[in-house]
């Protein structure tokens, strides 16, 4: 299993302690550290809609000039603000190999990742 976020994040920090607690292993990737690939990327915005994976709740999003914000119509665009700006992806996102998940919500990691 893989889990994908910011170290410093509160919700990939939940997101990891509640694996922890549940007994999952996993690799966990730092978008800053090693930031995702166009192709994984795209697989995201496939799963979950562009959307989705672009955080515009976050500071990151909060923080860009209004002008590169109107600029995000579609997923092309958004996947290259997200490889350019690697922590306005959503996070935590967790694919066990079976499934995907964006974001933390404790019944739907529990229903979805059973041991």
């Amino acid at each position: 299993m893989k889990v994908y976020g910011i170290v410093n994040c509160n919700t990939v920090k939940s997101a990891r302690a509640w694996l922890d607690t549940h007994g999952h292993r996993y690799e966990f990737l730092d978008y800053k550290k090693t930031p995702p690939t166009p192709e994984l990327l795209a697989r995201w915005c496939i799963a979950f809609g562009w959307e989705n994976v672009l955080n515009r709740r976050g500071t990151t999003w909060r923080m860009l000039d209004s002008k590169v914000q109107k600029g995000i119509g579609d997923e092309k665009s958004a996947i290259a603000l997200m490889l350019a700006k690697p922590s306005i992806i959503k996070r935590p996102i967790v694919d066990s190999g079976k499934t995907l998940l964006l974001g933390f919500d404790e019944t739907e990691f529990a229903s979805k990742l059973r041991l």
